[in-house]
């Protein structure tokens, strides 16, 4: 079981909202909307493009605003992360039913280790960060390194995911695609299933989707 995390296993896209807007008015600007549904899903590096591009000031130092926004989201998840509907019942029956399990998140991990506080620690065989990898999502990098860290092959996966950048990399990745929107409407998409939230599924449920996803 491959598991993003923001949007998909906690809400924490609200968090980074609050965030990415403070650093836009540090900055002298304001964030529109639409850079801000950009963002969702996408690299520390893409958002910080987006960032600079919606407050026209391409010169703006990257590494600073990373720093900064890093320690207001660091901040704001020390205050603890809510559970998306269903996610946490799903994955205490994943860990029960004895499968492996990663997370596998654009975040870095310095805020991912706060993240686990939340999440737990014991929840996951394989955790999987944004600064890890050779290539963040959309490229299929994440997926496959959790998959090959687990010892599984990645057809016999399945990912579950919440935003259109991150169900790009997890059906280019070969996974079977589980797919619940939190901030962003997500089209029918060949290869992911699709459902309005984790509430009722379980590893019964995955095992249907692996099932469609190679029949």
């Amino acid at each position: 079981m491959l598991f993003d995390m923001d949007g998909t296993l906690v809400d924490s896209e609200k968090v980074w909202d609050i965030a990415l807007h403070e650093l836009a008015a540090h900055a002298g600007g304001k964030l529109s909307e639409g850079a801000r549904l950009a963002m969702i899903g996408s690299s520390m590096a893409s958002s910080m493009r987006i960032l600079r591009e919606d407050l026209a000031q391409p010169d703006r130092d990257e590494a600073a605003d990373v720093a900064w926004l890093t320690r207001r989201v660091e901040e704001l998840f020390a205050e603890g992360l809510v559970w998306r509907p269903g996610a946490l019942e799903l994955l205490r029956a994943v860990r029960a039913a004895g499968l492996p399990t990663a997370l596998v998140t654009s975040t870095g991990r310095r805020l991912v280790e706060v993240a686990l506080d939340t999440l737990g620690r014991d929840n996951f065989d394989v955790v999987v960060c944004g600064d890890e990898v050779s290539a963040p999502k959309p490229d299929p990098a994440p997926y496959r390194t959790a998959a090959d860290l687990l010892g599984v092959p990645i057809e016999a996966c399945v990912a579950i995911e919440d935003s259109p950048t991150g169900m790009k990399s997890a059906v280019a990745s070969g996974a079977a695609v589980l797919a619940v929107p939190a901030e962003l409407e997500l089209p029918p998409t060949d290869g992911v299933h699709l459902r309005e939230s984790l509430e009722g599924v379980d590893p019964g449920f995955l095992a249907a989707v692996l099932a469609s996803a190679t029949a």
